[in-house]
C-alpha cells in the first residue's frame, strides 16, 4: 500500500523505507553535536559554541550521498540530563543551518525542536517537517503546524530531558514500575495526541509517530518497544524511529558511542520489519544499506 506522507510541498512516498540524518548543531549533543562548531569569540556570559556552516554543508553532503531523504537539524539536546536553551540561542543555531542546506539540497529539511517560536523561524528558512520530543505540546505550536501545512513528528516522552532517565537508575525503586505496559500505553498516548491534533485541523498524511526509544524508558522498555512495533504501525501513520547510537544499543553490547554502527544497523533492521517507515540516523550509508538489504528481502527492490 502506498504511503504518501504531505510535507510542505512535497509528497513524499514512503512506501519503501527510507533514511532520516541526524545534524545537531549543539555543543553538549551524547553523540557528535559538538563537532559541527567552533570555539566562539563572544563575551563574559554568551555561550561558546559557534555553528560552523562549512562542517555542516560537509556532513549534509556526505549524508545525501548516502542517501538520506531527510536531514534533521536540532539546536537544543534533548539526551537525558540536558539543559534547556534559550528560545533566541536555539533559533540563531537553526535558522542559519536550515537556509544553508535549502539552497544547496533538494532535501526534506526536519527542525528538531518543541518551542513554537523556532518552529515558525524554521519553517520560514525552509523546514518543511517538525520533530516534536513533546508531540506539540507547547502553546501556539500546533497552530504553527496546520497554518503553515508542514509535516510533524508526534514523539513519547515522559518526563523532561533533564530528569526524564533518573527514574530508571538501577538504584531508583520506581525502576521498571513505572509503566505497567509500556507499549499498551506508549500507544495509548500516541493515538490521543494523533485524534487531537486531527481534529484540531491536522492533515492525517502530514503526521509521523515515534514511540520515543530512550525518552523516559529503562533499557528494559526499550526493548519490548522494538519488539511491540507493530502495535504502533496500527496507529495509522507512519513510523519514524530513533535509536542511532542510544544508550540501548550501548547496554546490549557495552560500546561507547562512536562503536555503536554494527549494533545501531541490527537495531535499525529490527525496526523496519516492525514496520518502521523512517529510521533517524547519524550513519546514514550504512543505515540506507541495511534498508535497501531488508527491502530486496521483502521483494521491494528491482534488480536489472
Amino acid at each position: 500500500m502506498t504511503k504518501i506522507l504531505l510535507a510542505g510541498s512535497r509528497q513524499i512516498d514512503l512506501s519503501t523505507p527510507c533514511c532520516m540524518g541526524v545534524l545537531n548543531v549543539t555543543p553538549d549533543s551524547f553523540s557528535d553535536g559538538s563537532t559541527l562548531g567552533r570555539e566562539s569569540k563572544a563575551g563574559s556570559g554568551h555561550s561558546s559554541f559557534e555553528v560552523d556552516l562549512d562542517k555542516v554543508l560537509e556532513r549534509a553532503e556526505k549524508m545525501a550521498a548516502g542517501g538520506a531523504l531527510f536531514l534533521d537539524i536540532g539546536g537544543e539536546s534533548t539526551r537525558p540530563g540536558a539543559t534547556p536553551v534559550p528560545v533566541q540561542e536555539e533559533i540563531d543555531r537553526v535558522v542559519p543551518v536550515i537556509a544553508a542546506l535549502r539552497a544547496r539540497f533538494d532535501l526534506c529539511l526536519s527542525v528538531d525542536t518543541s518551542s513554537s517560536e523556532v518552529m515558525t523561524a524554521a519553517i520560514g528558512a525552509g523546514a518543511e517537517l517538525v520533530n516534536d520530543v513533546r508531540a506539540l505540546a507547547d502553546e501556539g505550536a500546533l497552530t504553527a503546524i496546520v497554518d503553515n501545512r508542514v509535516a510533524v513528528c508526534l514523539m513519547h516522552m515522559r518526563g523532561q530531558p533533564r530528569s526524564m532517565q533518573v527514574k530508571f537508575d538501577s538504584n531508583s525503586p520506581l525502576g521498571e514500575k513505572s509503566y505497567d505496559d509500556v507499549v499498551e500505553e506508549v500507544a495509548e498516548f500516541l493515538g490521543e495526541r494523533r485524534d487531537y491534533c486531527l481534529a484540531k485541523g491536522l492533515n492525517a498524511d502530514s503526521l509521523l509517530l515515534d514511540p520515543g526509544f530512550g525518552f523516559g524508558k529503562s533499557q528494559g522498555h526499550n526493548y519490548e518497544l522494538l519488539s511491540g512495533l507493530t502495535r504502533f504501525s496500527a496507529l495509522g501513520a507512519p513510523l519514524l524511529v530513533g535509536i542511532s547510537r542510544k544508550s540501548m544499543i550501548g547496554a546490549a553490547t557495552g560500546r561507547s558511542v562512536d562503536q555503536r554502527l554494527a549494533g545501531s544497523v541490527a537495531a535499525a533492521t529490527l525496526a523496519l520489519q516492525g514496520g518502521a517507515s523512517i529510521i533517524r540516523s547519524h550513519d546514514v550509508a550504512a543505515t540506507v544499506d541495511a534498508i535497501k538489504v531488508y527491502s530486496a528481502y521483502c521483494g521491494n527492490l528491482a534488480f536489472d
